[in-house]
């Protein structure tokens, strides 16, 4: 017998029609995407007004953040997924078990990169591209990141779980939260008192920190889960729906900064410092537009992996091209405007003729294929609600792994620079081709 309130969501996320529903929940993760990749974005432009090599530490070091967040949406994803499915079932006292232990594995893993973070932060700092004129700044900006890691991870487990309850707004508060603090702090710290990179990394951290206090009390609010330590249930059952769930997020993510790791190193080799830094200052502009795009994404999500649940599968694919069609215009529109505008969106970042130079043309690039990425983004986040984990995995790893992995090999030494501006742009492609199939064949069983 469903309790009200579990009737009441119930009925809310299996009855409300599917372009209301998306909009209600991608709303507020569009806006907290984009507000975190905006205090992402905004290391980077008060930075680039100290030098071009300490914005090229902070490009460098986003690799690793990028590598503290896949673990974060591996742990939210991965309980979040199942979750969700629980409370599609009725299932309340499971989704209250995963929740608790998805959360505690995450902090687990947060204070144990922190501490091995810290005591190798020299060789991390040569092994992600630094070079004799970065290492400094780069040794200082990841040290206090590090500090932060369980910070940062527990607040992306709390925002996800939060979403797939269908309690994005709650998710959005706790985001903006940090974001607001971390934007006031940068300039502040950076400009006034003269911190440098370190003043940069501390704004970050902070941030992090007031969003996770956020994101926890938010999940006291409600309806939500509450997170008991009685619930912490770390066995084979859980750990199993974790990784299954997960582990698409975690080849994403982590697949994408170890590609940032080998962007960055095959750029010091073919164009230097400048080089460096105009392709961190691409990365973070086109992560700002896809991050709209994932935000659509993840409000189709709690969509899809509640429904598929209860077995209304026809709400699945009527999600799965509404998001699609409106994902390609919008990811249209912003793509010619970064593609005219190109020159000016890099000097906003550093007025370095030789940095802009290469964010010219890597942006351009990769804002060409733009609207490809939200054909792949719903592919992904469909097959992965659904608990598909192959299929996900494949599709989460073919961006940044699969197919960009082996051209950063390939095409830096077949072309020099020009073959890293073009990487990215040769992957996104090969990824929309492999997408359409894995999307394409459980489409066609859910209509049967």
């Amino acid at each position: 017998m469903k309790s009200k309130e579990t009737q009441n969501r119930y009925e809310y996320m299996t009855e409300t029609p599917i372009p209301k529903l998306i909009k209600t929940l991608a709303i507020p993760t569009i806006i907290s995407m984009l507000v975190t990749g905006i205090y992402n974005t905004a290391d980077t432009y008060f930075v680039g007004r100290i030098s071009t090599q300490a914005t090229a530490a902070v490009g460098l070091v986003f690799s690793v953040m990028s590598i503290i967040q896949a673990l974060g949406f591996f742990c939210g994803h991965g309980s979040g997924n199942y979750l969700s499915r629980m409370l599609g079932a009725g299932n309340k006292k499971e989704a209250n078990e995963m929740a608790a232990t998805g959360f505690a594995l995450a902090l687990i893993i947060g204070i144990l990169i922190a501490v091995i973070g810290i005591i190798y932060v020299e060789p991390l700092s040569e092994l992600i591209g630094a070079s004799e004129t970065t290492l400094e700044d780069t040794q200082n900006y990841m040290r206090i990141i590090l500090l932060g890691a369980p910070f940062m991870i527990g607040q992306f487990v709390v925002n996800n779980q939060l979403r797939f309850q269908g309690s994005a707004m709650f998710a959005m508060i706790g985001l903006m939260c940090g974001a607001a603090i971390n934007i006031v702090l940068d300039p502040l710290l950076i400009l006034v008192f003269h911190m440098g990179v370190s003043g940069a990394a501390i704004a970050t951290v902070c941030g992090q920190i007031v969003s996770f206090i956020v994101l926890m009390i938010g999940s006291g609010k409600g309806e939500n889960i509450r997170l008991h330590i009685k619930n912490v249930h770390i066995n084979g059952h859980y750990l199993f729906e974790i990784v299954n769930g997960g582990i698409p997020s975690l080849f994403r993510q982590g697949l994408g900064a170890i590609a940032t790791i080998f962007l960055n190193r095959a750029a010091r080799e073919f164009g230097g410092d400048a080089a460096i830094a105009g392709m961190s200052i691409v990365t973070r502009v086109t992560m700002l537009m896809a991050s709209a795009m994932i935000g659509f994404g993840q409000g189709y999500q709690p969509v899809c992996s509640f429904n598929y649940g209860a077995g209304k599968k026809e709400r699945v694919r009527e999600g799965f091209f509404f998001c699609v069609k409106y994902g390609t215009i919008a990811l249209t529109v912003l793509a010619a405007l970064c593609f005219g505008f190109a020159p000016e969106i890099v000097s906003l970042f550093r007025h370095d003729p030789d940095v802009i130079a290469v964010g010219r043309v890597a942006l351009r690039c990769q804002t060409a294929v733009l609207p490809l990425f939200a054909t792949i983004t719903i592919s992904n986040m469909m097959l992965q609600s659904m608990g598909k984990g192959l299929k996900a995995t494949i599709t989460a790893s073919a961006r940044n792994g699969i197919f960009f992995l082996p051209l950063i090999l390939i095409l830096p030494r077949l072309f020099g620079l020009t073959g890293v501006e073009i990487t990215q742009t040769c992957a996104d492609i090969l990824t929309f081709l492999i997408s359409i199939p894995l999307a394409y064949s459980e489409l066609r069983k859910m209509k049967e």
